[in-house]
Formats: structure tokens, sequence, C-alpha cells
């Protein structure tokens, strides 16, 4: 009877375990989904938006029906489709879209490990030269190349370059200096 228990204990902590380290990795999960379940429409072309801290600008994108803010981008002047991922680290491009922008596979050196909803996948670190929205220009920006990525991301390492963001009843808005 003790033995059973034991391995009762056991079982029910291993498993504790496995469902603790996936919840500690859901905000990575959309750094990979290998078929996106969102509507890939961009927004809206960006408006102007009243200034925010007084010498700030300010574009504005409005979410799809999903909830998701899909915006077109340049990338080293290469246009790409990003969806914004205020939950990833870093830009994170796919590899046709870092094939675009200029990145070759020669330049590719996969020695980042990333947890998805579809498990491990293998990252390249790369900094991008520019990326455009609009007038907004961010210049030298971290970010990765992924495998098995079904879109592009818009992450942490553009994101914090601007003066500010949010998410309000559906639209985001991106202030810049």
């Amino acid at each position: 009877m003790i033995g059973w228990a034991v391995r009762q204990a056991v079982l029910w902590s291993v498993l504790g375990l496995v469902f603790y380290g996936v919840l500690s990795h859901l905000d990575l999960r959309q750094q990979a989904p290998a078929t996106p379940v969102i509507d890939a429409t961009p927004a809206p072309a960006p408006a102007a938006a009243p200034p925010h801290g007084g010498s700030s600008n300010a574009l504005t994108f409005r979410a799809n029906p999903q909830g998701h803010v899909v915006i077109d981008a340049m990338v080293n002047g290469a246009q790409v489709r990003f969806l914004v991922d205020t939950g990833s680290t870093m830009v994170v491009l796919t590899a046709q879209d870092a094939a675009r922008a200029g990145i070759t596979a020669n330049d590719l050196n996969f020695t980042m490990q990333t947890m998805t909803a579809n498990g491990a996948a293998r990252a390249a670190p790369v900094r991008l030269r520019e990326v455009s929205i609009g007038q907004l220009t961010v210049n030298d920006v971290r970010a990765a190349v992924a495998e098995n990525l079904g879109i592009s991301l818009l992450g942490q390492s553009f994101l914090t370059r601007l003066d500010s963001y949010e998410m309000r009843d559906g639209v985001l808005t991106l202030y810049y200096w």
C-alpha cells in the first residue's frame, strides 16, 4: 500500500511540474505558430493621433475581429507583415521575411531555443538595420529569425524603443518622438 501511495505522489508531482513548466512559458507560445489562427489582414492605414507627452507623434492601428493587431512595415527596405506581440521579447522574423530583408541563410546561426505552442523551436539572433512603420523608423533593432513561424512578430525589442504604446478599446497606439 505504501508503494502505491509513493508511486501516486511521484506521478502527481511530475504532472504538476510539467503543468507548471507549460504555464511558465505561455508568454512565449506565440513565437512560432506553425499555422496561426489569426486574420492576417493588415490593420487600416495608420492615422495621426493627438500628440502624447508634448513632443511625440502617434500611429494608431485597429485590432482585427480576433483582437490581433497586424501591421505592414518595412524591414531593411522590404515589406513585412507583423503580428504585434507584446509578449515576445524581440522582433522575430519568418525565414521568408528575413530573406526578403536581405538576411541570407549564411547569416543565420541557430543558437537560440524558444518555447512555443508547438514545442521547442530554434532561432537565430540578427540585427535589423531599420524597421519602419509609416513615418516612424527605428534603427539597429535586435531580432531573431525563427524556424516554423507562420507570421513575423513585432515584439519588445522594437516596442521598447518607442516613447510608449498602449492598447485601448481595440486600438493600438504607438507614440514616438
